[in-house]
């Protein structure tokens, strides 16, 4: 894809390539065709982007898409493993088919980001709903929110818009693909910090996101319950996973205590979780839990 002239010379002489995996089940065409064309806008890179279809082969695509379709689907995670394979670039960025960027150099400056402070691994921007609605909290992945613009470290992301060095995400084995929707992103983050990087919000970067609730997907507190479990059996030391475990199986208790089918479909994907096979295990160093802790979340809760 070529670079305007004038984008160079705004962003400096190294044009960095990406490779952009773009997700969708065909669903939302509107939407998809948006952030398509917010990618396509992108100024200052060199990109090399497919789009997967979940289920669906991805159709009226702008040429300079390459397209994937999956004949059934795969869940979110083994999706988006799917299409790193199909690009090229010494960067990746993963985008959801309902989210777009809005600003045409937002990836040259959120890869400037990561070169200048080589200690980032993994970057998501600050989201925001389009249309003027009030963000949900849940998109600031830390538990002290504070300002949607303020950027810092954090232990999970929200897995939208995501940018990641190359190297940095074949490092971490990819996006769990057994865990088909919810909490690949926390795990992630984590395999980041056990290279010695970190992941990072970047307050001061934008990505657009429809509000919706979480619980519009039908399996969601099931697969909440039964990821967070296996995030705990596929990564934390044996010793911190039931208090992991535990502590997050309290929080819900209290969250949703006048909710008893919520609490009904929750402990039932817990109990799945301990019952069934989580995938691969890759314990986190006690070097990792040190500093995770150190940068104010121990892996407890």
């Amino acid at each position: 894809m070529s670079v305007p002239e004038s984008s160079v010379g705004r962003v400096g002489s190294s044009i960095p390539t990406v490779g952009v995996v773009v997700l969708t089940q065909g669903t939302r065409p509107h939407d998809l065709a948006r952030g398509i064309r917010s990618l396509l806008a992108q100024e200052g890179v060199h990109l090399d982007v497919v789009c997967v279809g979940n289920g669906w082969q991805p159709i009226d695509l702008p040429s300079h898409v390459r397209t994937l379709g999956l004949p059934t689907n795969l869940g979110i995670p083994a999706g988006r493993n799917r299409g790193v394979s199909q690009v090229s670039g010494e960067f990746l960025f993963f985008l959801d088919d309902d989210a777009s960027i809005p600003d045409p150099f937002f990836l040259r400056e959120a890869i400037d980001k990561l070169r200048a402070d080589p200690s980032i691994g993994l970057l998501q921007p600050r989201v925001v709903d389009p249309t003027g609605l009030a963000s949900p909290r849940r998109w600031i992945p830390r538990i002290r929110k504070g300002e949607a613009t303020e950027s810092g470290a954090v232990f999970s992301v929200w897995e939208g818009a995501v940018l990641l060095p190359r190297a940095v995400f074949d490092a971490t084995g990819g996006w769990a693909e057994p865990f088909f929707y919810a909490h690949e992103g926390i795990e992630l983050a984590w395999r980041v910090w056990d290279q010695g990087l970190r992941a990072w919000y970047a307050g001061d970067l934008e990505a657009n996101h429809p509000f919706m609730h979480p619980t519009r997907h039908s399996e969601y507190y099931r697969l909440n319950a039964r990821n967070r479990v296996w995030l705990a059996r596929r990564n934390l030391p044996a010793v911190l996973v039931p208090v992991y475990v535990g502590s997050w199986t309290l929080i819900q208790i209290v969250r949703w205590s006048r909710d008893r089918a919520a609490l009904r479909a929750w402990f039932g994907g817990w109990r799945e979780g301990w019952r069934s096979d989580p995938g691969e295990r890759r314990v986190l160093s006690a070097r990792t839990v040190w500093r995770m802790s150190v940068a104010g979340r121990p892996p407890l809760v």
